[in-house]
């Protein structure tokens, strides 16, 4: 069974946990942004001076690299603006690493295109909607659409989606796009686009925003007829549980974040800065932080009905949610459907 991300089995994340290893790191280049997207878990209030250097982030990346890491997730602000972009892609080429890269797409055009094909890079694209009076909409950008959409076109051009050239859309489920869910679900694995459809963490504008809200019956519902869609149609089969339709998120027991200004976080959804890169190595911080032990040994850690739930092996609810919704990261997840019956 592949979890987080598609790629790591059981057996990797056990080993991992057991030697304290890492198998990816999540990486913010740069939180400048063109889109203002209402879910978004970046705190537009706040603004963010004395960003990592180009060398900093090497240093980093080499760090994560010893510790075992194999994937370097790039998230944003927007990557496919950030002006060292392809610097950066090329050395983590050469240090013969993953990529992955969450992007709203609208800095890709054919030349950005063919260097993330030349670099195997992973690539979701953000798109909540084939309306564009939502997908504008949620963006917070007018024209957000057609940017998506051309990228996905520059994408396509360049050998995306392919079997060394893996596609997928990042997708958050809102009450603005719930209806249209279930047939962009099938239009995707028609394309053989991966979907990645979340449940949004309750925080900054995703927590501000409360008219994007979805009721956990609602989720479960959804989820539900998503993986019948795929069992009937596809010939994949998946239960049903949050928050990654047909995936599972095991992240903080194989990842970590380090933020555009170096501070190492749990994941984006557990805002508690462990400590920060310029100030200590990745190895110490992750290795004396009880945080992220708490979280490694999240089976006897773990409190209320996602300690007792039958899923307790495999999932451990929203750690985002749960810290964003009641302060406490080891808490029940609140937006959980098993939790709230």
């Amino acid at each position: 069974m592949q979890i987080y991300n598609f790629e790591f089995s059981e057996q990797e994340i056990h080993e991992a946990v057991a030697t304290g290893r890492l198998l990816s790191m999540e990486i913010e280049f740069s939180r400048v942004c063109n889109f203002r997207c209402s879910y978004c878990y970046v705190d537009e209030k706040i603004e963010c001076g004395n960003e990592l250097s180009r060398e900093e982030i090497r240093d980093v990346i080499r760090q994560a690299k010893e510790l075992g890491a194999r994937k370097i997730i790039i998230l944003g602000g927007e990557p496919s603006i950030y002006p060292h972009l392809v610097e950066m892609l090329r050395f983590l080429g050469k240090e013969d690493l993953e990529i992955e890269m969450f992007t709203n797409g609208s800095g890709i055009d054919k030349e950005l295109a063919d260097v993330l094909a030349e670099e195997k890079v992973r690539i979701a694209l953000k798109m909540n909607s084939r309306d564009e009076k939502i997908q504008d909409h949620l963006a917070g950008k007018k024209g957000a659409f057609r940017m998506i959409n051309r990228a996905l076109a520059a994408l396509k051009e360049a050998g995306y989606p392919s079997k060394e050239l893996f596609l997928a859309i990042s997708t958050v489920i809102c009450r603005q796009n719930i209806r249209e869910l279930p047939s962009m679900w099938q239009w995707l694995r028609t394309e053989n686009i991966e979907p990645y459809f979340e449940v949004i963490t309750p925080q900054a504008n995703g927590r501000e925003n409360s008219w994007l809200g979805v009721d956990p019956g609602e989720l479960k519902e959804l989820f539900t007829e998503l993986s019948a869609i795929d069992k009937e149609k596809f010939g994949r089969k998946w239960e049903p549980q949050p928050p990654l339709a047909g995936n599972k998120c095991m992240r903080h027991q194989v990842s970590c974040v380090v933020t555009a200004t170096g501070d190492v976080m749990p994941c984006v959804g557990v805002t508690i800065a462990l400590d920060n890169i310029r100030n200590s190595r990745l190895a110490s911080i992750l290795k004396n932080s009880e945080v992220i032990n708490n979280l490694k040994n999240y089976r006897q850690m773990i409190k209320g009905e996602c300690r007792s739930c039958e899923k307790a092996a495999e999932c451990y609810g929203c750690r985002g949610a749960a810290y964003q919704l009641t302060g406490d990261y080891l808490a029940s997840d609140p937006t959980c459907w098993r939790n709230s019956a």
